[in-house]
């Protein structure tokens, strides 16, 4: 293992995995697997790549904010380099990419603009131009820029050329997102290793690529319109509605040997094949690519090395057909696998209780600090809450979602846990209020109750109500159903 002095030595050098049960007789299939990068993808390098190149260049000035459109991958990236060298990132996203994406973004310090879905990749592209130049912001434009594509020759291409020395490569096979993997692998093979033959594969039903028709631009390489070829697919993260320029060069330049067309239900059986048969995590786009690998291998000559791109990781398809069979919840096998011993069963009486402990004591102290907190007008709006309670979470996503200000005491944290100061309060708070159960919400020292009352409360308008006797400030346009946050766990198994 290697020691770095910062998140971004970690990009690239990604492993070249044998893939062995999947793999047909007389063929060595291998991957390149990019989920290895730091953040779970290819698009890892492209972002240092992209980023570097114009801070070398002066394109981008320090602590200006960089903008880019994208399915997810590239914007993931772009959020770790930013965050790491301190540039403020907008990305713009289609909204029918999966949700994990946008959030993992927006975890990093980015913020996400969405574009309607029926304006596809060409609008969330043409949303980031006019923000770009409406704010003077730096616009990647990963789709034409030569930074993308020198990053995989710099890179990536070397890779694999080190991992193969001595050794055949008869087939490099990948998919196309932006181009930049393509172009930039492509022109070095063919010129280190002038035997390996470069496939690409797209949707089955949006052959672009391989179409021959000619993508329309603007004067500046830029996309002027969607791809008549283009239909939407499941690949997320491959083939945008129209034809990048970096993976344009590459026909224009006669690198591409040859296309394989791949459906949708293909990638999805591969990418969970990948998973149950060789314990290799990827999603969709990965799937589709091994699914067009495989193609490859049935007609390649015994003994043939075939090797494909791996994109990225997946967890971030969770909310993507690629999930859409995987229970959430058990399923009829593992219920009886439950049932086949007796105990810990939802269908069956709970273990007997331990032997009751002493209670915690209830002091006048706490008494007094209930007193206190209560009673306090700067914040009206309390809770008594722990801080791994799911319910106490519901809650206070609630109050996040209508801007209610609030103090939660947080009897299970460290600044409670002195002499069992938590477990104190909680006693008088009990004895008081006759409640057993956390979390507790009060309004001006008036007891809402736990979380369903309080969501009842605010569905029958009676929270708002009484909020309005105070001075808080607050969303009071905004509607949220409060039982759509409780935990997942409590649906039926």
């Amino acid at each position: 293992m290697a020691k770095y002095d910062n998140i971004l030595g970690a990009v690239g050098r990604t492993p070249v995995i044998r893939i062995n049960k999947i793999a047909p007789d007389g063929v060595n299939l291998y991957a390149k697997v990019e989920s290895f990068n730091p953040m779970g993808s290819v698009k890892d390098r492209l972002a240092l790549g992209i980023i570097e190149d114009a801070e070398r260049s002066g394109h981008l000035r320090p602590g200006q904010t960089v903008i880019e459109a994208t399915s997810g991958n590239t914007g993931i990236g772009l959020a770790m380099v930013c965050a790491q060298k301190g540039y403020p990132l907008v990305v713009t996203m289609a909204e029918n990419f999966s949700v994990e994406r946008r959030k993992m973004m927006r975890f990093l310090g980015a913020q996400v603009v969405l574009t309607p879905a029926s304006e596809k990749g060409t609008g969330m592209l043409k949303k980031a131009e006019e923000l770009a130049e409406a704010h003077g912001w730096f616009l990647c434009r990963q789709f034409e820029n030569e930074a993308n594509a020198n990053v995989h020759s710099s890179t990536t291409a070397w890779e694999i050329i080190e991992d193969f020395n001595g050794e055949r490569l008869d087939y490099f096979v990948t998919g196309f997102g932006t181009g930049g993997t393509l172009k930039g692998i492509s022109r070095v093979l063919k010129a280190e290793r002038t035997d390996t033959r470069i496939v690409v594969c797209e949707p089955d039903n949006s052959v672009m690529l391989g179409s021959g028709i000619p993508q329309e631009r603007k004067a500046d390489g830029s996309v002027a319109s969607s791809h008549p070829g283009f239909r939407a697919h499941l690949m997320q993260g491959w083939s945008p509605d129209f034809i990048p320029k970096l993976a344009e060069d590459v026909i224009v330049q006669g690198l591409i040997d040859g296309f394989v067309p791949v459906p949708g239900n293909a990638a999805i059986e591969c990418s969970q094949r990948l998973a149950r048969e060789e314990g290799i995590f990827v999603g969709i786009s990965a799937g589709a690519t091994l699914a067009g690998a495989l193609e490859v291998c049935k007609g390649a000559p015994a003994g043939s090395t075939v090797l494909c791109i791996l994109p990225d990781t997946g967890e971030r398809y969770l909310t993507t057909p690629l999930f859409f069979d995987i229970a959430e919840h058990m399923t009829d096998n593992e219920l009886l696998i439950s049932q086949s011993t007796p105990s810990y069963r939802f269908d069956a009486p709970a273990p007997p209780p331990v032997a009751d402990v002493e209670p915690p004591r209830i002091t006048p102290e706490a008494d007094a600090f209930i007193d206190e907190v209560l009673g306090d007008p700067d914040e009206p709006v309390v809770m008594f809450a722990f801080e791994w309670c799911e319910f106490c979470w519901s809650v206070r996503k609630m109050f996040a979602a209508v801007d209610i200000p609030y103090r939660s005491i947080d009897l299970d944290s460290a600044a409670y846990q002195d002499n069992d100061w938590g477990g104190q309060i909680r006693a008088a708070l009990n004895a008081r209020f006759d409640v057993k159960t956390i979390p507790q919400i009060f309004v001006s020292g008036r007891h809402i109750g736990g979380a369903t009352e309080t969501f009842d409360a605010f569905n029958d308008g009676d929270l708002q109500a009484i909020l309005s006797s105070t001075s808080l400030v607050y969303n009071r346009e905004m509607s949220v159903d409060p039982y759509s946050l409780l935990p997942t766990w409590l649906h039926p198994r």
